[in-house]
C-alpha cells in the first residue's frame, strides 16, 4: 500500500529552480490524496507566471510515481487559495532567512 508519507519525502527531493527549497517545504503542496487506484495531488505555485511551470508538474508527478510504482499519479494545479510566504515551513523560512522579523 502507498503511505502518503512516501508521497511527501519523494516530493521532497523536487526543488524550485529558483529557489532553493524543495516544494513540499515551500507550501506548495496542498493535499495528497491516496485511493486505491490513483494518487492525486494538488498543488500551486509561488505564481502562475512561473516560467518552469510544466516542468515542476511533470517532476512532481514523476517522483510521486517511482513511490506509487502502478497505480497512476495525476497532479492538479490549483490557484485558490493563493500561495503565500505563510505556507512555508518553517525550516524554509529559516533556509531563506524570512522568520518573522524577515517577514
Amino acid at each position: 500500500m502507498i503511505e502518503k508519507e512516501d508521497i511527501i519525502s519523494a516530493l521532497k527531493t523536487v526543488y524550485d529552480p529558483e529557489i532553493p527549497v524543495n516544494i513540499w517545504d515551500l507550501g506548495l503542496v496542498y493535499d495528497i490524496a491516496v485511493q486505491p487506484d490513483s494518487v492525486v495531488i494538488t498543488m500551486t505555485f509561488t505564481s502562475p507566471t512561473c516560467p518552469m511551470m510544466e516542468e515542476l508538474l511533470e517532476s512532481v508527478r514523476m517522483a510521486a510515481q517511482a513511490v506509487a510504482g502502478d497505480t497512476p499519479v495525476r497532479v492538479e494545479l490549483v490557484w485558490d487559495p493563493p500561495w503565500n510566504l505563510s505556507h512555508m515551513s518553517e525550516a524554509a523560512r529559516l533556509e531563506m532567512d524570512l522568520t518573522e522579523h524577515g517577514w
